[in-house]
């Protein structure tokens, strides 16, 4: 069972540069406090759903927010979002994809599975910062989530 803790963003992204742009980003936005990133699928579903601690906090944890590359190693991200959106308790969280494939076959998939949104990365350094701002004011400012096992809503949180 997922439970509420301080990370607000878990980044799912094996691309080094692309996660650094992204970080970066929301550094600059200051959006970036309580970011984990990890660099593969395996990682990410022990991270979720596994019983050993990863780097960065407990295993079970409930991000406000989960942006997700598709194209990963040991685990793709679309079995990860399958797995998240097929949990009772994991569905309610928003996930972002942020990948470099523009593949109508992905976004559809994505979609069928239960993603938020789909983006394809910006190339230009300053669109995809301006996006991956957007993406954070939105998602962690503006959008509310149900409350589940006495988790406090962002608008809680904000108080």
């Amino acid at each position: 069972m997922l439970e509420k803790n301080k990370v607000e963003i878990l980044l799912i992204e094996d691309n080094a540069n692309d996660a650094e742009m992204t970080l970066r980003a929301l550094r600059k936005n200051n959006l970036a406090n309580n970011v984990v990133w990890l660099k593969d699928g395996e990682a990410a579903m022990e991270y979720l759903f596994g019983n050993g601690a990863e780097p960065g906090g407990p295993p079970n944890c409930a991000p406000k927010l989960v942006l997700l590359d598709l194209k990963l190693p040991k685990v793709d991200g679309l079995e990860i979002l399958r797995r998240l959106k097929g949990d009772e308790n994991a569905r309610v969280i928003p996930v972002v994809v942020l990948t470099s494939s523009c593949e109508g076959r992905d976004i559809a998939e994505s979609y069928r599975l239960g993603v938020n949104s789909y983006i394809v990365k910006p190339v230009n350094f300053e669109k995809f910062t301006e996006a991956v701002r957007q993406l954070g004011m939105y998602w962690l400012l503006l959008n509310q989530l149900p409350e589940t096992s006495g988790a406090k809503t962002n608008s809680e949180d904000r108080e």
